[in-house]
């Protein structure tokens, strides 16, 4: 027994292929029993048939050969172990070995059929003595019926006779069955357990083919997990480097300010300093926790009928004072888009893509958020004609805290998070995100969202 992280007892494959095997051994042993018993039965019942056959023709040839009658019969038949009968033309009985005064046989099976075939037999019970008998009679020459009859009590001796023998050979299948079954099943889990201590290279040492997909999946978990451990750790690197910058420029201004180094016209400018650095780290906060929930499942999200026009809408009037700082024009463009969605997390999704388009812009540049239906459904769309991003970077802009130009991410405040909590929000809507993007000409991306049907 193994047991799982809760405790619960769980049987080996080891003990349950053999504890199956065992079972079936032993119901395949009594099937074979009992057909055994079956067919040796009917096989002895059809031989002693042949033997009841034979002595009677013996007798009868001996009966013709002498011209004797009843006494001749007890004579040849005494201290024998079969019942002998002797009828005459009208099937009365002139002698019976083992009783008298007997009724008619001429209703009995094996009667009726040697007056019409020469030969008959019959298996039943016999009505005079009350036991399981075997019958052959035989049509004499002159008319009369030579009857023989032997209980299956002499059946049944030979029978007791040869269950011991049947019981040990049974007995030694069964010890042989269980002792193969072990055996086998060992060597069956030997190879899964080598498989399991050779976790690094797991696909390659796959005993059965049956286990191959099942190989596969576990190494491409393994693998999964490898990635995601190495990103938490880079997560978490990236989250104490981060943290790390604003607080260190926090602590130095505060402690210029503190032991009276910082003259007093500049405490104004080192005050300043404290507060875009606090802003900037609650705005770090503020993303790592957003994303923190994004990464949590959702088991019932709350979704409802949203018009991607109107969240571009919001999105500019809430962007237009720093689309002005940045001297940015800031338009919208599109027709009334239908999807089912969360208000709250499209209206973040437009907000990161409009900042980070206002901010990786230039002065006099624009910004144009767009919505429209394609192929691949519904699509919210943000261009601008800022420094464009170059191509060796565009598969990557999408991961926590990568940046393309980190000094000037710093300089306008970026956290290097707002397109990883985008491709989020989309995958959350079951939808996907499209960069274009050529240096020095500007960027576009476009999330693909399920319409509304």
């Amino acid at each position: 027994m193994i047991r799982k992280h809760d405790d619960t007892p769980v049987r080996s494959m080891e003990e349950t292929i053999s504890g199956w095997m065992v079972l079936i051994g032993l119901a395949s042993m009594l099937l074979t029993a009992v057909l055994v018993s079956v067919m040796f039965t009917r096989t002895l019942g059809d031989q002693l048939v042949q033997d009841l056959g034979r002595q009677t023709q013996v007798l009868a040839s001996a009966l013709e050969l002498s011209g004797g009658g009843a006494a001749e019969l007890a004579e040849m038949t005494a201290g024998g172990d079969v019942r002998a009968t002797l009828l005459d033309e009208q099937d009365n009985v002139l002698y019976d070995s083992q009783g008298d005064d007997l009724d008619n046989h001429g209703d009995r099976p094996e009667v009726i059929q040697a007056r019409a075939e020469g030969t008959g037999s019959s298996r039943r019970t016999s009505s005079t003595f009350g036991v399981n008998t075997y019958y052959y009679a035989m049509l004499l020459e002159d008319g009369r019926v030579l009857r023989l009859a032997a209980e299956s009590s002499e059946l049944h001796a030979l029978y007791d006779q040869a269950v011991p023998a049947i019981a040990l050979a049974l007995i030694g299948v069964l010890f042989f069955a269980v002792a193969a079954s072990l055996l086998l099943t060992r060597r069956l889990v030997r190879p899964i357990e080598q498989m399991g201590r050779d976790l690094d290279d797991l696909t390659a040492h796959v005993p059965y083919r049956e286990l191959k997909p099942f190989a596969r999946a576990l190494e491409q978990d393994r693998r999964a997990l490898r990635e995601g451990e190495q990103m938490r750790q880079e997560f978490t690197a990236n989250v104490s480097h981060e943290l790390k910058t604003p607080l260190t420029s926090i602590s130095g201004y505060a402690e210029l300010i503190e032991n009276g180094i910082a003259q007093p016209a500049d405490i104004p400018v080192f005050a300043g300093r404290i507060r875009t650095e606090a802003g900037q780290l609650l705005t770090l906060i503020r993303d790592i926790l957003e994303l923190s929930r994004l990464d949590q499942p959702m088991a019932d999200p709350q979704f409802e009928p949203v018009d991607l026009q109107q969240v571009t809408q919001s999105c500019a009037k809430a962007q237009a004072l720093n689309a002005r700082k940045a001297y940015v024009t800031l338009s919208c463009e599109g027709s009334s888009q239908m999807v089912r969605g969360s208000r709250q997390l499209l209206d973040e999704l437009c907000q990161n893509l409009c900042d980070n388009a206002i901010r990786y812009n230039r002065p006099g540049g624009s910004v144009v958020l767009r919505t429209g239906r394609g192929d691949r459904g519904a699509y919210l769309e943000v261009e601008d004609t800022g420094i464009g991003i170059a191509p060796e970077h565009q598969l990557r802009v999408f991961e926590r805290f990568y940046r393309v130009d980190k000094s000037r991410s710093k300089a306008t405040g970026g956290t290097g998070l707002g397109l990883a909590i985008v491709k989020h929000c989309a995958l959350l809507h079951g939808g996907s995100v499209e960069l274009h993007s050529h240096p020095g000409q500007g960027t576009r991306i476009r999330v693909w969202l399920p319409p509304m049907v």
